[in-house]
Formats: C-alpha cells, structure tokens, sequence
C-alpha cells in the first residue's frame, strides 16, 4: 500500500483554476480585480461594486498547540469548503505565512491535506510580496531616523531611547542585539540596535488593522519610535515621513485572492504572529470578505487565550465586528501532550493521558463563552487516532454541554465529506443568538487590564511587573495612552508564561518584564517571561528538507 502523499503532492496534483473564474464566482467586479499571474490577484477594495459588510464572521481558534501546530488553518480551509459544499456562501480570511516558520520548525500556514489553499507553494514563499513592502516600510523608517539623527537631530531624538527596531522576516537570533553607526563620524551615529520578525513589526500590526489607505497613513503617522532627551515620545508624523511610508504600502495594502483545493474563494493578507504580536489576518480583508460571502472563516493564531482573546478585544473593537461562532480545534495528540505525554509517544493510544490533559481544552472553551459567543469544538483527525480515543473526547464535550464533531479535513477534504457534520454544527451555531462583549473596557487602566486578562484568561493568581514595567506604566498614564487595549506577548505553549507547564495550572503568577506602546496600532503590548520578538532557528531546521527539482517545482514544502 502506498505511503499517503504530501501535502506538496496534493498541492501540485490538485486542478487550480484560473484565478478570474474564481472571482467572478464570488462577485468581484473585474475593476476591483487586479491580476497577479493566472492563479493570484488583489481586490481593490475601494473599486467592489458589492454591498457594505453583512457575512457573518466565524473564528477558528484552538487548544493549547504542540510545536507543530494542530491544524488552524486546515480546519478553517475545510470548514469553508464544507459549508460552500452545504450550498452557504463562504469566503475564507487567513494571514500570510512568514519564511520564519517556512524554513524553520512549523511550516507553511496554507493549510494541509486536502484542505488547502492555493497555489500553496507561492503563497508560503513570496507570494504577492506584501512582507517584502511591510519589511522595507519598517526599515525605510529606521534609515531615515537615523539619517535624521546624524544629520543635526532637530527633533532632539535620544538614541539611547529608541522603541523601534529594524525587522527581517527569518527567525535570526543573531540579529537580537546589534550596534549600528560604527566606522567613524562618516558612518552614523553609533547605538545600540536590535532586529525583530517582521510579523512583529508594529507596522505589520497597523497594516492589519488600517480600515483604508487614508487610515493607514493616519496611523502609520501616531507610531512612537522612540523619546527625545526630555522624555518626550516621538512619533512618525514628528518626522514627517507617513506619506512615504504609505507609498511603500499602498499596493501591498490590497487583499490577495487566492483559491481552496474545492475552488472555494480565499483572502490571504497581512500575518502577525499571535504569541508575540495581534496573531490575525488584516481588517480590510476580512470586511472585504463580508461584502462578498454570507459566511466568513477567519482563524486567529495559535491557542484561544492568544489569538482569540486578541481577536475579541483588539481586531473586532477596531473593526466594529463581532464573531457569530468560534471553533476550537482540538487534537488527540495535543491533549495527550497537554496530559503529559512525550513528543516521541503522542501517537500511541492513551485514553488516561486524555482524561489528564482535557483540562487545557475546557478551560479554553469556557474562555470562549466569557465573550458570549458559542463555542464549537472540531476534533482536527489525524491517521494515528484511535476510535476509542475519538469515541471517549466526542462524549466528554457531550457530558460537558459542548457542541464537537471529527472533521477528517486533512484527509478527506473539506470539499469532500470530511467536514459535513462540523459544518452542520457552525450553521447552527451561525444562527443561534449571541450576546458577543469584550473581556474589558478600555477606561479600565492599563494594568487592570492586564491583571483582569492574565486571571479571567490564563486562570492566574495574579501578575507580577518588573521595575522597568512599572515605570513604563507610568509613561503610559503620563503620555495619555491609558485607554488603549493590550496585546498580551506570552509564550503559545501554556496558560503560563512558562512553556514547561500544561494543562490547566493553578496558583502561578504572570511576569510581565516590559511594555511596549505600539501608538499607531493602537495597543500596548505587554512582554511576559521569556518570550521573544526575534525567533531562532531549530537544531535542524526545515530548509535542510527543501530544493527545487530541474523543472524548477518546489521540493520539501510543508
């Protein structure tokens, strides 16, 4: 019996149409549609001929992941298929993959199996370059401050007290901590300077919460980069360069379109990573989809207290939406690692292990309802799943009032069977009645806010800030930026910001070590424990997998 292909195979057997057919199919007029070869294309949003935004908006969140991730975007893709296959009108909203993770450890972000999106190879490389624009945007800013800098510094600019870096999108380490400016007074003014992800540049979070190209200038110009010698913030539009850097976006900022394997229409745009950044695809993108589909999945990344919470309290306070229904992946596998068990035994049947870690997914459920939405359990099935373990996790979500359902997404396809019976059990969630609310509001101060996530979120004691934090509370309060959200920095691993503890830990503190105003996106972002704004690599890496056979196709992509 032959091995089950990969999903690189799948991706290059699959029959992709033409990029327009799908368009037209999902009612974009052909002026808002802007071509990038045969099978990608933007949508100038401003150009649709659709109505104002109606589609109702599903989520796709998860339990706590294993370090391989328990298939988001596979559920979201199969979801979507399945529900188009039901006879809805589906649109699906996802973030761009980041070559960090491509080359690194997780993979590519187009989904798996039979539940992808297409053509996956040129989306989890380049795709339309729209990471390429936000990285020279963010850089184009750094050259030109320190240019400002050496150059007279009228601004009175501390360089001691710089708040933005320069970014690349790769997991470098080495780049953490650098010095910049030596060589002599031809070659700058020497400081020390540092390098984050580009998924972790503010200017990828204001890229993805812009509702326009005129709100993006706006908020492009309220990004503090650093204090003047009196303490003073600094800001883009001090320097007088939003312009410019809108220029440098204002293609990128355009939504891509791209396809499911079943043909269903796809928006594809924007990528912050949810641990250290808001963790959701780009605003314009997700209200474009609700001008063009009755049903919009959308995913936000990594577990329910990072991505999900974010989305609630940052991404649909901006935007002025509210999720009909969130799904929550759940994997036998991260249960049991949840419960436990060793990486290298995940795949062996251990009922007991579940009993143990299930604690991870009740928790993240009920989470789920604090916001007053229903949520969905999709049990995301893999070949090494045991019907007795899938049998014992389908009647603990029934003993627990929870709706779930097996989807066999990867393997079946959305497109195929795999995902009718959740995509029964999301239309009906659709439709139920919601009381959607936010976690907290925005006159509570900033440290509230944090407290209030950490305890009603992560199920903490308490939270602990550092010396450096709390006087940078206190920065916050004096520049009066008090009322914006937060976006919580914490490892994806646990509820705590220590990755070593699973399932539902009780009686621990959070360590908050830093905060970090981000003006133009309109959060502070709250650094805990040792999480990193720069990733590094794994001992062995996924690009020592990856080539490209004489025809030029794609080798090792997953």
């Amino acid at each position: 019996m032959s091995a089950f292909p990969s999903d690189l195979e799948i991706a290059r057997a699959a029959r992709i149409q033409p990029i327009g057919d799908i368009a037209a199919a999902a009612g974009v007029n052909a002026d808002a549609l802007e071509m990038y070869g045969r099978y990608k294309a933007k949508i100038d949003p401003g150009r649709l001929a659709a109505p104002a935004p109606h589609g109702k908006v599903v989520l796709v969140s998860a339990m706590s992941p294993t370090p391989a991730g328990e298939g988001k975007s596979t559920t979201t893709v199969g979801l979507a298929d399945s529900l188009a296959r039901a006879g809805h009108e589906v649109m699906i909203a996802l973030r761009e993959p980041s070559l960090g993770p491509v080359l690194g450890m997780k993979g590519g972000a187009t989904g798996g199996g039979y539940s992808q999106v297409l053509p996956m190879d040129e989306i989890n490389l380049h795709f339309t370059g729209d990471f390429h624009a936000i990285t020279s945007a963010n850089n184009a800013l750094m050259a030109l401050v320190d240019n400002h800098i050496y150059q007279g510094n009228a601004l009175n600019i501390d360089p001691r007290r710089m708040t933005f870096k320069r970014v690349l999108d790769m997991n470098d380490r080495s780049l953490r901590e650098v010095v910049i400016g030596l060589g002599g007074p031809t070659q700058g003014v020497p400081r020390q300077d540092g390098f984050d992800i580009t998924v972790a540049s503010e200017i990828m979070a204001v890229f993805c919460l812009a509702t326009d190209l005129a709100d993006l200038r706006t908020r492009l110009g309220r990004i503090t980069f650093g204090y003047t010698y009196d303490r003073k913030p600094v800001t883009v539009a001090d320097l007088g360069v939003e312009g410019a850097l809108t220029l440098l976006l204002k293609e990128a900022v355009k939504p891509n379109l791209v396809q499911t394997i079943a043909g269903t229409p796809a928006l594809v745009h924007g990528g912050p990573f949810a641990n250290i950044a808001h963790g959701c695809n780009s605003l314009i993108a997700t209200q474009t989809a609700r001008q063009l589909a009755d049903i919009v999945v959308t995913e936000a990344g990594f577990g329910a207290d990072l991505g999900a919470e974010k989305f609630m309290d940052i991404k649909a306070r901006h935007g002025g939406l509210a999720p009909s229904a969130v799904v929550v992946v759940a994997t036998l596998r991260a249960l049991k690692m949840q419960g436990g068990v060793a990486k290298d035994q995940l795949t062996r049947p251990d009922v007991a292990a579940l009993e143990a870690g299930v604690v991870n997914l009740r928790r993240h459920v009920r989470n789920v309802e604090k916001f007053g939405v229903t949520p969905v359990v999709a049990i995301n099935q893999f070949s090494s799943d045991s019907p007795e373990e899938l049998d014992w996790l389908l009647a603990w979500c029934a003993a627990e009032g929870v709706r779930a359902a097996v989807a066999d997404v990867w393997g079946r396809g959305g497109g195929g069977d795999g995902g009718d019976e959740l995509a029964a059990l999301v239309a009906q969630a659709v439709e139920a009645p919601s009381s959607f609310r936010h976690l907290y509001p925005l006159e509570l101060p900033v440290e509230d806010k944090i407290r209030t996530i950490a305890q009603e979120i992560y199920g903490a004691d308490g939270v602990d800030f550092s010396v450096p934090a709390l006087k940078r509370l206190a920065d916050i309060e004096r520049n009066g930026w008090g009322s914006l959200p937060v976006c919580m920095a914490k490892t994806q691993y646990s509820f705590t910001d220590d990755a070593s503890r699973l399932g539902a830990p009780k009686g621990f503190t959070i360590h908050v070590r830093d905060l970090l105003p981000k003006t133009g996106a309109g959060f502070i972002v709250a650094l805990t424990g040792a999480v990193m704004t720069m990733p590094g690599l794994p001992a062995a890496p996924a690009a020592l997998r990856m080539d490209v056979d004489a025809e030029g196709n794609p080798i090792g992509l997953t």
